[in-house]
């Protein structure tokens, strides 16, 4: 039969091991803090342009930005907004090209329309 002392040294040098690979693995280090989870105001905090609660909330509320929603209250996955940084948002906050006049001209043909 095996000393049972053996056993557990040999169990701890893995696990010492392998603490060594994850303090010297940067790569690893990262991915733990890309699923770090963000409420609301620190999602504003660690945006660059520090937009202001309402603008997060109409990110939500067009579907740009990516969150989840549990008990009544906003989550974001830091890996999914740095995703969305990098990606999405330019496309989002950039929108489609569009003249002033070309604007009012539609602005003004969807007021029309509603008057009737």
């Amino acid at each position: 039969m095996n000393n049972p002392f053996d056993v557990i040294e040999a169990r701890l040098n893995n696990i010492e091991t392998i603490l060594l690979e994850i303090k010297h693995n940067p790569k690893h280090s990262s991915q733990i803090d890309s699923d770090q989870w963000f409420d609301l105001k620190e999602l504003c905090e660690y945006l660059p342009d520090k937009p202001s609660k309402a603008t997060i909330y109409s990110y939500v509320h067009n579907g740009s930005i990516p969150f989840k929603k549990g008990l009544k209250k906003l989550r974001f996955l830091k890996s999914e907004i740095d995703n969305w940084l990098k990606n999405e948002k330019k496309d989002y906050l950039s929108g489609p090209e569009i003249s002033s006049e070309s604007y009012l001209k539609i602005k003004k043909a969807s007021h029309e329309k509603s008057k009737f």
